[in-house]
Protein backbone atom coordinates (compact mmCIF):
# COMPACT_ATOMS: atom_id res chain seq x y z
CA UNK A 1 0.00 0.00 0.00
CA UNK A 2 1.01 3.28 -0.66
CA UNK A 3 -0.14 7.07 0.10
CA UNK A 4 -0.41 9.57 -2.39
CA UNK A 5 0.32 13.39 -1.23
CA UNK A 6 -0.94 15.93 -3.09
CA UNK A 7 -1.00 19.62 -2.62
CA UNK A 8 -1.56 23.27 -5.04
CA UNK A 9 1.27 25.54 -4.97
CA UNK A 10 -1.85 28.12 -4.67
CA UNK A 11 -2.98 26.47 -0.75
CA UNK A 12 0.70 28.13 0.41
CA UNK A 13 2.04 31.33 0.87
CA UNK A 14 5.35 32.75 0.12
CA UNK A 15 7.27 33.90 3.28
CA UNK A 16 7.54 37.53 2.21
CA UNK A 17 3.99 37.47 1.11
CA UNK A 18 4.16 38.16 -2.49
CA UNK A 19 7.22 36.59 -2.93
CA UNK A 20 10.47 34.61 -1.29
CA UNK A 21 10.45 31.28 0.21
CA UNK A 22 7.84 28.41 0.19
CA UNK A 23 7.47 25.08 1.22
CA UNK A 24 5.20 22.57 -0.87
CA UNK A 25 5.90 19.35 0.99
CA UNK A 26 8.17 19.06 4.33
CA UNK A 27 9.04 15.22 5.05
CA UNK A 28 8.97 12.56 5.79
CA UNK A 29 11.78 12.21 3.52
CA UNK A 30 12.61 15.34 1.70
CA UNK A 31 11.67 19.18 2.08
CA UNK A 32 10.52 20.85 -1.30
CA UNK A 33 9.48 23.85 -2.19
CA UNK A 34 9.11 26.96 -4.67
CA UNK A 35 10.94 30.33 -4.31
CA UNK A 36 9.68 33.93 -6.57
CA UNK A 37 12.17 36.65 -6.15
CA UNK A 38 11.15 39.89 -7.83
CA UNK A 39 13.44 41.93 -9.17
CA UNK A 40 16.24 43.00 -6.82
CA UNK A 41 15.31 40.59 -3.96
CA UNK A 42 17.33 37.81 -2.87
CA UNK A 43 16.48 34.53 -1.49
CA UNK A 44 17.48 35.71 2.33
CA UNK A 45 18.58 38.51 3.86
CA UNK A 46 21.96 36.54 4.23
CA UNK A 47 24.12 32.84 2.78
CA UNK A 48 23.22 29.92 4.39
CA UNK A 49 24.48 26.45 4.20
CA UNK A 50 23.68 23.11 5.40
CA UNK A 51 25.90 21.02 7.62
CA UNK A 52 24.74 17.50 6.34
CA UNK A 53 22.13 17.74 3.64
CA UNK A 54 22.32 18.54 -0.34
CA UNK A 55 19.75 21.21 -1.92
CA UNK A 56 19.40 21.10 -5.60
CA UNK A 57 17.74 24.47 -7.22
CA UNK A 58 16.09 24.60 -11.09
CA UNK A 59 15.83 27.59 -12.13
CA UNK A 60 11.94 27.71 -13.82
CA UNK A 61 11.07 31.19 -14.79
CA UNK A 62 13.65 34.02 -15.65
CA UNK A 63 17.04 34.46 -14.77
CA UNK A 64 19.10 35.05 -11.49
CA UNK A 65 22.01 34.94 -9.93
CA UNK A 66 23.40 31.81 -8.06
CA UNK A 67 25.88 32.83 -5.16
CA UNK A 68 27.66 30.24 -3.90
CA UNK A 69 30.78 30.99 -0.89
CA UNK A 70 30.73 34.34 -2.07
CA UNK A 71 30.94 33.54 -5.70
CA UNK A 72 28.55 34.66 -8.20
CA UNK A 73 27.34 32.44 -11.11
CA UNK A 74 24.83 33.50 -13.84
CA UNK A 75 21.69 31.58 -13.35
CA UNK A 76 20.04 31.43 -16.88
CA UNK A 77 16.47 29.79 -17.02
CA UNK A 78 16.48 26.33 -17.81
CA UNK A 79 19.98 25.99 -14.98
CA UNK A 80 20.19 23.52 -12.32
CA UNK A 81 22.73 23.86 -9.71
CA UNK A 82 23.44 20.97 -6.91
CA UNK A 83 25.06 22.60 -3.90
CA UNK A 84 26.71 20.17 -1.37
CA UNK A 85 26.64 20.04 2.56
CA UNK A 86 28.40 23.27 3.94
CA UNK A 87 28.29 25.50 0.23
CA UNK A 88 27.18 28.64 1.87
CA UNK A 89 24.08 29.99 -0.78
CA UNK A 90 22.04 32.68 -1.65
CA UNK A 91 20.22 34.14 -5.05
CA UNK A 92 19.72 37.35 -6.01
CA UNK A 93 16.92 38.50 -9.33
CA UNK A 94 19.38 41.07 -10.82
CA UNK A 95 16.60 40.77 -13.89
CA UNK A 96 13.88 43.39 -14.66
CA UNK A 97 11.33 40.43 -14.64
CA UNK A 98 10.48 37.97 -11.89
CA UNK A 99 12.47 34.97 -11.51
CA UNK A 100 10.66 31.33 -9.86
CA UNK A 101 12.82 28.69 -8.69
CA UNK A 102 11.99 25.13 -7.63
CA UNK A 103 14.09 23.89 -4.73
CA UNK A 104 14.99 20.83 -3.70
CA UNK A 105 16.48 19.48 0.06
CA UNK A 106 17.94 15.62 0.01
CA UNK A 107 17.09 15.04 2.97
CA UNK A 108 14.02 16.15 5.72
CA UNK A 109 16.49 17.70 8.39
CA UNK A 110 14.89 21.31 9.35
CA UNK A 111 17.39 21.64 12.18
CA UNK A 112 20.61 21.40 9.27
CA UNK A 113 20.50 24.96 8.64
CA UNK A 114 23.32 27.57 9.61
CA UNK A 115 24.17 30.97 8.45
Amino acid sequence: MFTIRKVSENDFEFRGGESGVKYLMRGPSIDWGLILLKPGEFMAPKAHGHKEIDETFYFVEGDGVMIINDKEITAPQGSVFLLEPNEMHNIRNDSKENIKIVFIKGEYKPEDKFE
